[in-house]
């Protein structure tokens, strides 16, 4: 797969198969945006097609793991020239481009982790919220640094968790938690989100990347056909 600096994020590859996609754009809590996306999606189809890759772990830089969407990016979506994917319309310009974004960018962001039957790893090293929110529940583990925060809150927004946040939910938490953690619009703590059952594991964080690369190397370590079947 390819490795290097995407749009707003970096991918290496380190032995025995570990591929590490990091959001590096802190000043925007690595917000997302439809390139961003894109290139995501275009990110884990390697994966899922390169036999050297095992395991693939998610983490941010900065306070945030990724705080939503940018939502002033779908204006001025331009091409980076790291970019993997070309530029398309960014959407939400009209309902009907809402309806585009959000079915064929953000839910199949979200999918195409679901789909990958390679293990992943959400390393929750700040503020998970909507898009990020549902981005890291996609994946197989979560571990969360103390000072991370999760929540939906796209109500305050008016608007829905629509990158199949609210599925998502039902799964990890069942329905009758799940509506109150959206209908009463929670950002909750690392701690209340494990309490929730929406992390495997809380640490400090500072020993958030030890402990994920710890996991990550077990997983890699582990016999792939039956897991990546299981």
């Amino acid at each position: 797969m390819d490795t290097g600096n995407f749009t707003g994020f970096e991918v290496t590859l380190e032995k025995p198969g570990i591929a590490w996609i990091e959001f590096n754009e802190p000043e925007k809590l690595n917000g997302m945006n439809t390139a961003k996306k894109r290139d995501l999606i275009e990110t884990l189809i390697q994966a899922q097609m390169d036999n050297a890759v095992r395991v693939v772990v998610f983490i941010g830089q900065g306070r945030g793991f990724c705080a939503g969407d940018d939502l002033n990016a779908y204006s001025k979506d331009k091409k980076n020239e790291n970019a993997l994917m070309p530029p398309i319309p960014p959407g939400h310009d009209t309902p009907m481009g809402t309806y585009n974004g959000l079915r064929h960018i953000s839910q199949a962001l979200n999918l195409a982790i679901r789909s990958l039957d390679k293990l992943t790893i959400a390393a929750v090293n700040g503020v998970a919220i909507q898009t990020g929110l549902s981005l890291a529940l996609s994946c197989d583990f979560k571990i969360a640094a103390r000072e991370a925060k999760l929540g939906s809150a796209t109500l305050r927004f008016g608007l829905l968790p629509d990158e199949g946040g609210q599925y998502l939910l039902v799964q990890h938490m069942g329905i009758a938690k799940t509506m109150e953690f959206l209908m009463r619009k929670r950002i909750v703590s690392a701690d209340e989100a494990l309490e929730l059952g929406l992390v495997n594991q809380v640490v400090a964080g500072n020993e958030l990347r030890s402990t994920v690369q710890k996991l990550a190397l077990e997983l890699a370590n582990g016999p792939q056909v039956s897991m990546r079947l299981l």
